[in-house]
């Protein structure tokens, strides 16, 4: 059984654990060509999956690419997403505009909401490593943007919050509603949405920047689930499988959604919640002396959801 963090990058240590197994590219899971150019026919419900594991440099990962499989085969089996509606950018795929870069997952989000009209339904999932670093324009309450990283972060920099919400938050129109799921660390306002909500005190807190800066929608509804909140890891792990590598966070809510459709969305939180406790419980996510000892509590991720609006969290049923 294999574990490993997706941020901080101290898995260097552990390059043993880290090395991937990139399976063999048996076919490009893009069906054809994408643009910005608006179109009648554009499928009302689409997708962008990126998983990014990063194999030709030092900071690897091994569940992503096995993440995006299971996030689009769900999207296509349990929420009706057609093939055509869906751009993956992984390192798998052959064509260089699939290739999950900087600015190839910037023009795929605003691909992701160009023209999006009343009845739309968006996702935007992302596999890989997050950081975050010190914010100077006092727009987060923590003091820290968050941040996830392309495969090519090392040259081009990461991709902040901040833009992030530019991108696919804020041209929501009323109607159209966006899901983004993020399984990476630091991940849990990686939309800078308004308002987090907490599990414990079964409120909505408010997360509106302290600047006053504008990060509402357009008037859609914008709702996230981020695999840890801002100040933890996310890992990845072979305890579910017994073999291959998965993200925790993905993998689980796959297997709860698949086994239980139509659950609200404090249901769905509270059994991926139930899900990761069972297997820490049963040693499956910290299992050597030496991660406990590095890692310390870290490893103790909590999914966190954020939303642009306040919801019934255990009324609204969790529909992509």
């Amino acid at each position: 059984m294999q574990i490993c963090p997706r941020g901080n990058f101290g898995c260097n240590i552990m390059k043993k654990i880290r090395n991937d197994e990139i399976s063999p590219n048996k076919r490009s899971l893009n069906t054809k060509p994408f643009s910005l150019s608006s179109s009648s026919s554009r499928p009302s419900r689409r997708a962008v999956l990126c998983g990014v594991s990063y194999n030709k440099g030092k900071f690897r990962l091994k569940g992503t690419i096995n993440d995006v499989r299971n996030m689009r085969d769900l999207l296509i089996n349990s929420f009706r997403f057609q093939e055509e509606g869906i751009i993956v950018l992984t390192e798998e795929e052959k064509d260089e505009m699939y290739s999950p870069t900087k600015k190839n997952i910037q023009k795929a989000l605003e691909w992701l909401v160009n023209d999006c009209r009343k009845g739309d339904s968006l996702v935007f999932y992302f596999s890989g490593h997050g950081l975050r670093q010190p914010d100077f324009n006092n727009d987060e309450t923590d003091g820290f943007d968050e941040t996830i990283c392309p495969v090519d972060f090392l040259k081009e920099g990461m991709i902040i919050d901040n833009d992030i919400n530019s991108i696919i938050v804020k041209p929501l129109k009323e109607g159209v509603t966006l899901h983004a799921i993020v399984d990476a660390c630091h991940s849990g306002t990686i939309l800078d949405l308004e308002y987090v909500y907490n599990k414990y005190q079964m409120t909505w807190e408010d997360n509106r920047p302290p600047s006053g800066a504008r990060k509402a929608t357009d008037g859609g509804l914008a709702i996230c689930l981020s695999a840890c909140q801002d100040n933890q890891l996310a890992s990845d792990t072979s305890a579910f499988t017994g073999n291959t590598m998965n993200g925790v966070m993905t993998y689980v809510l796959a297997e709860i959604v698949n086994k239980h459709p139509g659950l609200s969305y404090g249901d769905l939180l509270d059994l991926i919640y139930e899900r990761i406790e069972e297997v820490k419980k049963n040693d499956c996510l910290i299992n050597t002396n030496f991660l406990r000892r590095f890692f310390k509590d870290k490893l103790s991720q909590k999914p966190t959801l954020s939303s642009s609006g306040r919801f019934e969290v255990y009324k609204k049923h969790f529909i992509l």
